[in-house]
């Protein structure tokens, strides 16, 4: 079940100086010099655990890391421990070659509680550029951390935060011929994986409604393969509808009120749209092509998807309102589950050719293709809030044929900065999804 968190932003950027524009780190080449940044020990008040604290120290500088855009200053290069409200001496930190020094204090308070209270400071600039506190339950201190990552993150990139979210996928445990796929869920960073699906249901495919309330997956219960919902309050599972065929590869509109998904009638697999309120089917190709891999634009108008129409697997797109299909890939090789990315400028995709997988993006014109990671097998991009980092996953080659390991990936639009999300022993992670943001 999805924990309620409440979080309240008592203040926000109250005491930043005029110099807010100057300290920037340039993402958008694909190799920057990364900001030195020092987190210091978190200063503690009342009825505070000390592992909560350092706890959330670690989180931030595991955060900022894992996106190579930031160095973290060694702790015991440290060269002063500054307490909240006073001015830190910046020449002894320009000393260390530290850009960024963050300061912060945990406090307790009434009603198992706590308060985040942060500070975050240009050393060179001699200012500071942020201010927060955040007000929230003690069980959910690790969120407190990714939200002060993210708004460090944010302050420095001006791009949007993506630390407090989550990943949905298929968790794969046993050997290859007797594979159990279980859907999971876990923290970006791999914190706090549990299971949404027994042993006994094979199951695949699972993407987060918009407002992260439900899971639409794919679900071979009783060896029917079907499309079903998880409400992530409750645990209900429901199936999607009675449709006649098989039906796969669900995916929610920006709006949480359609799924699209494929379908198979008399041999044919052709993509309809279900309407969640009235329980309507629309169908949106036709033809007798393969069509499958529906991904909704941010703004719901139009919709890629891969078909074998011309002859091999490309990738195409459709106008919802007028019907029109344009096809958007001619490159060598075949293409495959495209992913719009939130902010619309491109869509992820699969590339198969000359026996290596690949993950690229392009614009949604299928212009300006760049390549951002390739392998024996690769598969299933997924984009994280802000449009920044893309998931997926990578299978290595199984040398004895026995032995078959899977990894869960993001990498930047830069091509850079590839991080590894660590499973735990045994546990092979696929079809990974992103989610948006955590309410």
């Amino acid at each position: 079940m999805l924990k309620k968190f409440m979080l309240v932003l008592v203040f926000s950027l109250g005491l930043v100086g005029a110099a807010r524009a100057e300290l920037k780190v340039d993402i958008i080449a694909g190799a920057t010099e990364p900001i030195s940044i020092a987190v210091q020990k978190i200063e503690t008040v009342g009825n505070v655990s000390a592992r909560d604290a350092e706890m959330i120290r670690d989180v931030v500088d595991a955060d900022l890391k894992s996106t190579g855009l930031f160095r973290i200053v060694l702790r015991d290069a440290l060269p002063e421990f500054v307490e909240m409200g006073k001015m830190p001496d910046f020449v002894l930190w320009n000393a260390v070659r530290a850009q960024v020094l963050v300061q912060a204090k945990l406090s307790a308070e009434s009603g198992g509680r706590y308060n985040l209270e942060f500070y975050v400071w240009d050393v060179n600039g001699k200012e500071q550029i942020e201010a927060q506190s955040l007000v929230a339950s003690k069980k959910s201190v690790r969120r407190l951390a990714h939200i002060m990552a993210d708004a460090i993150y944010e302050r420095l990139t001006g791009e949007v935060g993506y630390f407090d979210t989550q990943i949905v996928f298929i968790a794969e445990t046993g050997p290859v011929d007797k594979r159990i796929k279980r859907m999971a869920i876990m923290d970006q960073d791999g914190y706090g994986l549990r299971y949404l699906s027994d042993e006994d249901t094979f199951v695949m495919s699972p993407h987060f409604s918009p407002n992260m309330q439900t899971i639409v997956f794919l679900s071979f219960r009783d060896d029917d393969p079907m499309v079903w919902t998880l409400d992530l309050d409750t645990g209900e599972q429901r199936r999607l509808g009675q449709f006649g065929g098989m039906n796969f590869a669900p995916r929610f509109s920006p709006d949480g009120t359609k799924i699209a998904l494929s379908l198979v009638k008399d041999g044919i697999t052709h993509i309809y749209e279900y309407d969640i309120e009235s329980k309507k089917l629309r169908q949106l190709t036709f033809g007798y092509s393969l069509n499958t891999s529906p991904s909704y634009s941010p703004d719901g108008k139009k919709m890629a998807f891969n078909s074998d129409r011309s002859g091999n697997q490309q990738i195409y797109v459709l106008d919802l309102e007028s019907g029109d299909v344009e096809r958007i890939t001619y490159g060598a090789g075949r293409y495959a589950t495209p992913a719009w990315s939130p902010d619309g400028k491109f869509i992820a995709f699969t590339k198969i050719a000359d026996d290596t997988f690949y993950i690229g993006i392009m614009d949604p014109r299928g212009r300006n293709e760049k390549i951002l990671a390739g392998g024996w097998y690769m598969e299933a991009p997924s984009w994280a809030p802000g449009s920044r980092r893309v998931v997926y996953y990578e299978t290595e080659k199984a040398l004895d044929d026995i032995e078959r390991i899977s990894h869960i990936r993001s990498v930047d639009i830069t091509g850079q900065n590839v991080y590894e999300i660590e499973l735990p022993d045994g546990v092979n992670g696929v079809e990974p999804t992103w989610s948006p943001r955590l309410p």
